[in-house]
């Protein structure tokens, strides 16, 4: 009898650590949250090729507004919306967070997805950052465990990604970007630090053309400063929770998944953003329709 106490008081001991992480982890995502002035920074660092002829740096930055989407047990869900200029407002990039998340997309090539299982034991405690792009469609994903140590929270992990927006369309020379994500909580707000390979990707193996550096700062600033981006996320959060939904439904069916590039000589964002602009002003606006629509244009660039 007092063996089968020891047990149990050890394994409420360990769910309670356990609770308290997960508190810790919870804590430190949503941390990301709130108005920030940001720097993005990336520079190509090293070549395997003598020959290669190193690309300029980039620079850019503005104010972002991260907005909690969705906040659930298991799910915490993060638009990132990008002030440029005075008012103009570029709905970015969104992260999604999954606990002990077992259904991952792999990124592979030229705009596929290979659907995996993961077992539960290899993802226990983890979490799974999914990154989606300005359309909700699939970037990247990737599970590892929150860091809380020495006074810092931080979360790694390695995975590929399609090519980004500022080389999509300059660049042909490599087709799949192997990056290795740190997000890091810190005393002024938080950084995404990242390690890329830049990869040309055969049917026989990989090829590193390049080495990249990417370090994006994000720094507290009052909330106020991004009222332009929570008026607009206040238009339109319908219009994109319906956009999500649709998605949802997509990955629901754990399978690989293959899109064009162009429809009608227009990729995918610019027709669900514009079938948004359409949408939203309507006087009676209706999710099934609305939805319909999202799909019916979703369906047309699915190979």
């Amino acid at each position: 009898m007092k063996n089968v106490l020891t047990i149990a008081m050890l394994c409420l001991s360990i769910l309670s650590v356990a609770q308290s992480k997960k508190k810790q982890d919870i804590a430190a995502i949503k941390g990301m949250c709130g108005c920030y002035e940001v720097k993005f920074n990336f520079a190509e660092t090293f070549s395997p090729d003598k020959r290669y002829e190193f690309y300029d740096n980039y620079t850019s930055g503005g104010l972002e507004w991260v907005q909690l989407v969705e906040d659930e047990k298991n799910k915490i869900s993060m638009q990132h919306l990008l002030i440029v200029g005075k008012d103009m407002i570029v709905k970015h990039w969104r992260q999604d967070w999954l606990y002990q998340n077992t259904d991952l997309y792999e990124y592979h090539k030229d705009n596929s997805w290979t659907y995996t299982k993961l077992p539960a034991k290899a993802v226990k405690g983890q979490w799974t950052q999914k990154v989606f792009q300005v359309d909700d469609g699939l970037r990247y994903e990737g599970s590892a465990t929150w860091i809380h140590a020495d006074g810092k929270s931080y979360w790694e992990s390695t995975t590929d990604s399609p090519l980004p927006r500022r080389e999509y369309t300059k660049r042909s020379d490599y087709n799949v970007m192997t990056r290795t994500n740190r997000h890091e909580l810190t005393g002024f707000g938080w950084v995404h630090d990242q390690d890329n390979n830049k990869v040309l990707r055969h049917e026989s193996g990989d090829e590193v053309i390049a080495q990249e550096k990417g370090y994006n700062t994000y720094t507290k600033v009052a909330d106020e400063k991004c009222k332009a981006a929570q008026e607009w996320w206040t238009k339109n959060e319908k219009y994109w929770e319906d956009v999500r939904q649709v998605w949802a439904e997509i990955y629901a069916g754990k399978q690989d998944l293959s899109f064009k590039r162009k429809v009608d000589d227009q990729v995918l964002f610019e027709k669900m953003f514009a079938l948004g602009d359409e949408v939203i002003e309507a006087e009676n606006y209706d999710s099934q329709t609305v939805q319909g629509q999202i799909k019916e244009i979703i369906l047309q660039y699915q190979d």
